[in-house]
């Protein structure tokens, strides 16, 4: 599994509430809305994870982290991410993504990181490894 991950600030004018309906109700649906092919071939999820500070239990701040919303998406393959990579990026798309941005994100300079690695602490009653099983549908 390959995941990759952005981090996002919303607009300055914008509320939470109206940054996340706007992600999600425009924004995640836009390839559909403009009756075109997904911009995320290949993807096996999509997640959009809103953040709200909280208060650090060792120092008692609360800090800002400087972006309010995290994306994952899951692919089969660095392949499958590339070729999604190449298709939004595809000049007669494009325009239409980063003006549909303008509405919702404060820039377009996001950061974009794959996760080149990722460890899972035992967290089951008795100390057993715990997993998460990727389905589709019920």
């Amino acid at each position: 599994m390959f995941k990759q991950i952005c981090f996002f600030r919303k607009r300055s004018d914008m509320t939470m509430d109206e940054f996340m309906d706007y992600y999600e109700n425009q924004h995640s649906q836009l390839s559909k809305r403009m009756g075109r092919a997904p911009s995320l071939p290949g993807a096996q999820r999509y997640v959009r994870r809103y953040l709200k500070p909280e208060r650090n239990p060792v120092t008692g701040e609360v800090i800002d982290p400087g972006y309010d919303c995290l994306m994952e998406i899951w692919w089969n393959s660095r392949e499958d991410f590339e070729n999604s990579q190449r298709v939004i990026s595809d000049p007669t798309r494009l325009p239409a993504i980063k003006e549909d941005e303008e509405h919702l994100f404060a820039t377009h300079h996001n950061p974009v990181c794959s996760v080149f690695e990722e460890f899972d602490s035992p967290m089951g009653p008795n100390g057993e490894e715990t997993t998460v099983e990727l389905r589709h549908g019920d």
